[in-house]
């Protein structure tokens, strides 16, 4: 039976219209998602399904926050308030990696060979050919064998073979007949094309004067691509495209003095403080991902949350989820937080996290000894007491160095079953 957390298809064979469309409702639903998870749930349903995912996805969310994996689950009849509330505990953040596990546990398909294979035409339908040389008629394998070299792809050879061959004709008799043939096959050598000319040029667009954004005219230019940019250093590569700075290139201290000079630094200021609290929440205080999703690199945005003042308001954030990690005593929430490595690392826990759940799971592990015979027993009856997959159990043993211990504590267990 196939599991509904199973691949149905590859992510990258999920068409790029139905992706787009399923990213573009979950930003509706409050619940913006990157490409690739968009693709890994999405290739947990047929090709048949992409209708009904275009037809949910052309009305409005009923409830928000709803991910790709939420979708997915909706389609499969759950209530939307059910998926959303799913989507808020985490529980399809372990779907999303059930199903890495379960494709990384299926068996890969066989290799297909690239040999080129060639029909043979019907042995009846021709005449047969007659040698030239004994003038008898050719018996059909000759035939066979005669078709297939001749349609057969021949083999080029290199110029250190040219060379080998060359040098020791005598020791390899049919390089002779080799380099004939190649000298005989029609030699493509790949010439050097003009440059494009005319129309075809491609030139940069001319930029204008940096006088333009001065001017009152530039206000609206300015409002209007601040209405559309994120931050700062975006709207700074946006008009170095097409201004000058009053010095040769146009940088951020000329860009912020004209937004100044017009009145609009404070309107750039509150869409920038914005847009970082919401993607400090959306990315439950992950420096790392909060740079990523908004295009900035570490060193950016450190210098725009201290150019906002929003060092302490960050810093809060990120306490919280810190102490959120720590405090959760869901079982399945903790092990599938084991696995995002970099995330802990970023707030700064990944040790108190590992030590706590070790100590955890060997008070779990305690009391299951005795229903269990061996590990992968042992991870299920541990799974099956507390409501976790048995895979996230036996990752948690590999991770936390518990393995070995385990199977020595179990073997014991076998030789005196009275302990």
């Amino acid at each position: 039976m196939i599991s509904p957390w199973q691949r149905r298809r590859q992510p990258d064979d999920v068409p790029t219209p139905v992706a787009v469309a399923v990213s573009d409702f979950c930003r509706r639903a409050k619940a913006p998602a990157p490409a690739q998870e968009v693709r890994e749930a999405l290739a947990l349903l047929s090709e048949e399904e992409d209708f009904r995912v275009r037809t949910l996805t052309d009305g409005e969310p009923e409830t928000s926050p709803l991910g790709p994996f939420a979708l997915v689950d909706i389609l499969r009849g759950v209530p939307a308030s059910l998926a959303a509330q799913r989507q808020t505990c985490g529980y399809y953040a372990v779907a999303q990696e059930l199903a890495q596990v379960r494709e990384e546990k299926t068996p890969a398909p066989p290799p297909v060979s690239t040999t080129p294979t060639f029909a043979l035409p019907p042995t009846g339908a021709p005449p047969a050919e007659v040698d030239p040389k004994t003038g008898r008629r050719k018996s059909a394998k000759a035939e066979a064998a005669a078709v297939q070299e001749r349609i057969a792809p021949r083999k080029r050879v290199t110029d250190d073979e040219d060379t080998l061959d060359e040098a020791a004709p005598e020791a390899n008799p049919g390089a002779m007949s080799a380099s004939q043939d190649d000298e005989e096959a029609p030699r493509f050598i790949k010439r050097e094309l003009p440059r494009p000319r005319g129309r075809f040029t491609r030139v940069e667009a001319q930029r204008l004067s940096f006088l333009e954004l001065t001017r009152a005219e530039g206000k609206a230019t300015l409002e209007a691509a601040i209405e559309g940019t994120e931050h700062r250093y975006s709207l700074l590569r946006t008009l170095e495209h097409r201004y000058n700075g009053p010095r040769g290139e146009l940088t951020q201290v000329d860009m912020e003095n004209v937004l100044r000079q017009h009145g609009i630094m404070e309107t750039l200021e509150a869409q920038e403080k914005r847009n970082l609290q919401t993607a400090y929440a959306a990315q439950r205080g992950a420096t790392g991902r909060v740079a990523w999703a908004l295009g900035l690199s570490p060193s950016e945005l450190q210098r725009l949350t201290h150019a906002l003042l929003l060092e302490e308001e960050v810093e809060s954030l990120r306490e919280r989820f810190r102490n959120e990690v720590l405090a959760t005593s869901h079982l399945t929430h903790r092990l599938d937080l084991l696995g995002r490595d970099k995330y802990l690392a970023d707030l700064g826990i990944q040790k108190r996290f590992t030590d706590s759940l070790r100590k955890e799971l060997e008070r779990l592990v305690k009391d299951s000894m005795s229903d269990a015979t061996d590990l992968h027993s042992l991870a299920n009856v541990v799974g099956r007491k507390h409501g976790a997959p048995a895979e996230l159990v036996t990752r948690a043993f590999e991770r936390l160095g518990l393995t070995e211990s385990l199977r020595k504590q179990l073997s014991a267990q076998t030789v005196n079953p009275s302990h």
